[in-house]
């Protein structure tokens, strides 16, 4: 899937151009990394949605499309896949967390690309560990902008129990206008003002998770959506969309798009609804959220280990080096730290106990293979495993297993546990060797 890179003295490893491997005297790619926050398998214009999306419909067809791109339910979780390239429960994430998660000497996906060279940045969603001692700066970014916690108001920017989250370089900061266009500009100024050196920006929106609040010119593109929240939740994702549309026009006008390999995903599937009376002061109790995501026709929501909690939309595209091309092997968010190691020559000194794996060699050639792979999940109330087709389900407190057969059964319609007990023995004695190695 790679053609000629056009990038000055690059040579991309895992076979994307003929020749010798070199990791030295070589210009890395730029890397931008942009994260959704809540976007269901639905909800993407490229996988058929009402939503307008065309910026990311853009890279979708000009790039290369995931068709099983993994995630976690949860945001924390999949931050810390991310970062890590280990699954969240290695740290005793399961679900949403604070304060101190990363050991000291936890080799983060910044503070990887730091040692070999490059300016790191991030733009939006922290949530990997608690203000003032745990925060992007001390975890390998150069630069941070945006907010610590959870799910923030979109423009008053606190968490939803009132307390301030918005920074910059890990320090408080007042700011009015609307997240999306306030994390957008932020990542339109860190690609304005990059230097020589190749950088990697890591944009995490906060939309399209609750609460949402977006202004006219938004919900006017959804007169047709009668529902107020699922129009609000529309409105939201166009325009994030946007602000992607502009990261890209500064990529173009700093003439850096050619070398800028860019990533999108969602981080988990979409939720189903919402509503509080308190939280966020109560700004949102006349304004429930009744209907929020679509993951059809995946089965589930965010939250679940079925198809529609951890299977979301993702690409990659890289004008001049990667072709456009769909890719439908199985592919986890803790794939990333890996595979870019390997695209920009890292090697680490100890054995960095990875649970992901370089994908690039799958990304960068006609195989759509990479063999039979095993992917764990864990959360506050399941376990679950893939291993080939055969997907393992295990619920704690009832230890309630469930059986499914994804290739022929990709929307997990029919539980075949009772009749395959020799492969749910089996895939349940993978299952708790994997776990004995969690946090």
């Amino acid at each position: 899937m790679c053609a000629a890179s056009t990038v000055a003295g690059f040579v991309p490893l895992g076979g994307c151009m003929d020749g010798a491997v070199e990791t030295t005297g070589r210009t890395r790619p730029n890397i931008l990394f942009l994260m959704a926050d809540d976007l269901g398998w639905a909800d993407a214009g490229y996988h058929g949605s009402s939503i307008k999306t065309p910026n990311i419909d853009r890279l979708a067809a000009t790039g290369i499309r995931f068709e099983r791109h993994y995630v976690m339910p949860t945001c924390t979780p999949t931050r810390v896949g991310l970062m890590s390239g280990r699954y969240p429960s290695r740290f005793g994430v399961l679900s949403p967390a604070y304060g101190k998660i990363f050991e000291d000497d936890t080799v983060t996906l910044p503070g990887m690309l730091r040692q070999v060279g490059y300016r790191t940045a991030l733009c939006g969603k922290w949530h990997m560990g608690s203000p003032p001692e745990y925060t992007p700066l001390r975890y390998g970014f150069d630069r941070s902008y945006g907010y610590f916690h959870g799910q923030i108001d979109p423009y008053t920017h606190h968490y939803k129990t009132g307390v301030p989250s918005w920074h910059r370089n890990d320090q408080y900061l007042e700011e009015t206008g609307h997240a999306t266009d306030l994390i957008t500009q932020e990542a339109i100024r860190v690609i304005e003002s990059a230097g020589q050196k190749p950088f990697f920006l890591y944009v995490a929106y906060s939309v399209p998770h609750y609460p949402l609040d977006e202004p006219p010119p938004w919900l006017d593109l959804y007169p047709a959506i009668q529902e107020p929240s699922r129009r609000r939740y529309a409105a939201s994702v166009s325009h994030m969309d946007e602000g992607i549309g502009k990261i890209i026009e500064a990529l173009d006008r700093s003439g850096r798009r050619k070398d800028t390999l860019i990533v999108f995903v969602s981080d988990n599937g979409g939720q189903q609804s919402w509503h509080s009376n308190t939280e966020y002061h109560g700004r949102y109790s006349d304004k429930p959220h009744t209907v929020l995501g679509d993951n059809r026709p995946l089965r589930g929501w965010k939250g679940d280990v079925y198809e529609g909690g951890i299977r979301v939309p993702a690409l990659v595209n890289w004008p001049g080096t990667l072709a456009p091309g769909k890719i439908a092997a199985p592919v986890h968010i803790v794939d990333w730290l890996p595979t870019l190691a390997e695209l920009t020559g890292y090697l680490p000194q100890e054995n960095p106990n990875w649970d992901g794996i370089s994908v690039w060699p799958v990304i960068c050639s006609d195989k759509d293979s990479i063999g039979t792979r095993t992917l764990y999940w864990k959360t506050p109330n399941a376990q679950a495993l893939r291993q080939g087709d055969w997907k393992l389900v295990v619920y704690y407190k009832t230890d309630k297993v469930e059986l499914y057969n994804l290739a022929d059964d990709p929307y997990e319609q029919t539980d075949r546990a009772e009749l395959h007990p020799e492969r749910v023995r089996h895939l349940r004695s993978v299952l708790e060797t994997i776990a004995r190695q969690d946090g």
